[in-house]
This record gives C-alpha cells, structure tokens and sequence, in this order.
C-alpha cells in the first residue's frame, strides 16, 4: 500500500472524529491535518495527493486523539476567527462564538452614530475580541478592556499587538466597575450567563474553557444584576450598553435594564441565526 495522501488522511480523520461525537467532523479534521502540516485549510485542497511521511502522520493522530477526548479545536490549534480576524486563544481565555460578532455589529452601529474620539469600556474581555474588534474598525476610539484573570489578559495582549492596536486598547485586570470611568460613551459586555446548574449539561468541548467566563449564577442573571448598576453609578455620561445575553434570558435582562434606566431605550437584536443575543440600552441622542 503506498503512502497515505492529505485527501486519504482528511477522510480517515472526519470517520474518526464523527464517530468520537463530533458535530463537525469534516471541519475539524481539515483545521487539523492543516494545523499539524502548517498549511492553510485551502491547501489541504491544493495539496490533496500530496503524500505524507511517519513524523506528519503522527503529528495529526495526535491532534485527534484530544480532539476525540472533547479537547476544542480552538485550543489544539491555538486560534479562532473572529469578525474576519485571527485571534490567539487558550484555555485561559473563552473561545470566540459566532453570535458574539452581532454584539460587535451593533456597537458599530452606535458608536458611528457619535462624532468625535469614542471612549468605551469592555468588561470581561477574555481573549479580547470584542475590545480589538472594535477598536479595529474605529480609528478614533480608545478602548478600556478589563478581566478578573491575569492569565487571560496576556492572550488579549497578544492579540492586540497582533492586530496592531495595541496602543489604543488599555488592559486592566479587576471587575466589573475597574474598567469603568466618568467619559465613557459606549459599554460592551460578554458576561457569564450560562446558570449553575446548566454548567453540567454543557457539551464536553465547552468544559474545557473557564468557569469563570461562563457560570452566571443561579438564573444566569447575577453579573447583569452587578455590572448595570455599576456602570450607572460609575459611568454616569455613557451613552449605550450592548450586552450579550442567552437568547432565553433576554426579556429578564432587558427588564433589568429598564427598571435601572427608566427613561432609556431598551432593546433586543437577533443574532444571525434569528435569536434574541443582544440587550442595547441607549442612554441619550449621538453626539
């Protein structure tokens, strides 16, 4: 039998892990040969009959060992996109989701309603990817991400380097009123919302990222219940909060929101998949 090619190994690989309880076997099995040939995942598919050797072979069954284990692909591979972005991640540090770039879109929105230099907080900033995003797409804009975990801070750093905006985004480890300041005008937040008891029912790739970026209490509901009141009394001029939320627990922290700002505009935007992710407070007009 002659030796294995990228295409044979692809297809060995997506068996495996499908039959390992993956949810997207063929995915992962391309990052991974990829990642463990250090080719893109488009050359998998230029390189198809491209023949590999002992040290390449082992390299990828490795990587599928853990990833058969429930170890996410983010994590073997050390990146994840984001918002047309590659971000560094590890396990210090929540793995970017898809429905958290519809938080980033509608604080795009907001902040390009404003004139002028924009100052905005992001609190729980994990690997960053809401700060750096962010301050990516607004030239003008100076960011201030805090996190409780230093070892977090350092992937977000890195990021920011990175994506070179590194001079724009300030890095400040505490909670939640730490990143807060007087003239502030746009807050955004990726709280912890899954509840206690759910964090045992979490598929097993998601038990490999921190407790401390996903337990949001009892009802899921308790950094909502500290942060608005924190960023009321701490940051009195902001102007808009976007907060992403689990769809099911949407209405709860708009209603929060509302009973602390009477008087402010709360809303709820779908992510792209149609569910409620995302509670906007607008505070006053642009300006």
């Amino acid at each position: 039998m002659g030796a294995r090619t990228v295409l044979d190994v692809v297809r060995l690989s997506t068996a495996y892990l499908d039959d390992h309880g993956s949810e997207s076997a063929r995915l992962d099995a391309e990052l991974l040969v990829a990642h463990a040939l250090g080719i893109t995942r488009l050359d998998v598919y230029l390189q198809y009959d491209r023949p590999l050797d002992d040290p390449e072979l082992g390299a990828i069954r490795e990587l599928l060992r853990r990833r058969g284990r429930g170890e996410p692909v983010a994590h073997l591979t050390g990146r994840r996109e984001f918002h047309g972005r590659s971000f560094r991640v590890s396990p210090d540090v929540l793995i970017p989701r898809p429905e958290t770039e519809s938080l980033v879109e509608r604080a795009l929105v907001a902040a390009r309603e404003r004139t002028g230099p924009l100052r905005i907080a992001d609190l729980g900033t994990g690997s960053g990817c809401l700060a750096i995003s962010l301050a990516c797409e607004l030239p003008a804009a100076t960011v201030i991400a805090v996190d409780l975990s230093p070892a977090a801070l350092v992937v977000a750093a890195e990021n920011a380097e990175a994506l070179g905006v590194a001079e724009r985004v300030l890095f400040v480890e505490g909670g939640w009123v730490d990143g807060l300041v007087a003239d502030l005008d746009l807050v955004v937040s990726n709280p912890p919302y899954v509840t206690t008891a759910e964090m045992d029912e979490l598929p097993r790739d998601v038990a490999f990222e921190p407790r401390l970026a996903l337990d949001g209490g009892p009802d899921g509901l308790e950094p909502y219940r500290l942060l608005l009141p924190a960023v009321a009394e701490f940051s009195p001029r902001v102007r808009w909060v976007g907060l992403e939320v689990d769809s099911r627990r949407a209405a709860a922290v708009a209603e929060i929101a509302g009973a602390l700002w009477p008087e402010a505009a709360v809303s709820i935007a779908a992510d792209l998949a149609g569910r409620p992710r995302v509670v906007e407070v607008r505070l006053g007009e642009p300006g």
